[in-house]
């Protein structure tokens, strides 16, 4: 018996879709951009519908364009060359590329480092969990004015799933949570 599952394409409205390719075509990826017909309410709508595709990222006003967004619209991620996206294969190789850990070996024995930017939330965050005292959510959401769900989603998706890195946590008997990010023990 086969127990693979085939993953269910996205459906994006007319309004996502064109929030979507404004952002791709105008702006390097950030949603900055919304018809006039799209105002209030309907703007937040649109934007958690397309967070909670995983179509973007960010907080705060500040949404980027993820590569699922760009898959979604058929649309090579501007990063990658044309002769990666030139045949089926390289569509398919390109992919799991992205896909792929960051942390994967790079062939020399070696771990690769987590790829982010180093002036980012994201980046500030991981040194915070680097740190030997850990840092609770409370003070991620302070350094980085995202809400609680949004640190926990991003330990989850963009730590654990994306970056490859392993998020801890405990709990002193009456205290705050503690969370870490645990350096993987090099292999013999």
């Amino acid at each position: 018996m086969n127990t693979a599952t085939t993953a269910k394409p996205v459906t994006l409205n007319d309004n996502q879709i064109a929030v979507l390719t404004h952002a791709i075509d105008r702006t390097q990826g950030k949603v900055e951009w919304f018809p006039d017909t799209i105002k209030g309410g309907a703007r937040k709508k649109v934007i958690e519908g397309l967070f909670t595709r995983a179509m973007i990222i960010g907080s705060n006003g500040d949404w980027i364009v993820t590569d699922a967004a760009y898959e979604a619209l058929g649309r090579p991620r501007p990063d990658q060359t044309a002769a990666e996206t030139a045949t089926p294969a390289g569509k398919k190789a390109a992919r799991k590329a992205k896909a792929a850990p960051k942390t994967e070996a790079s062939g020399d024995g070696e771990q690769a480092a987590p790829r982010t930017r180093e002036n980012s939330k994201q980046a500030q965050v991981i040194a915070m969990l680097k740190r030997p005292e850990g840092a609770t959510i409370a003070q991620i959401c302070e350094a980085t004015n995202w809400q609680a769900h949004t640190v926990r989603g991003t330990f989850a998706g963009a730590f654990k799933k994306k970056l490859g890195l392993t998020v801890t946590s405990d709990k002193a008997e009456g205290g705050v949570r503690v969370y870490r990010i645990v350096e993987a023990a090099p292999t013999a």
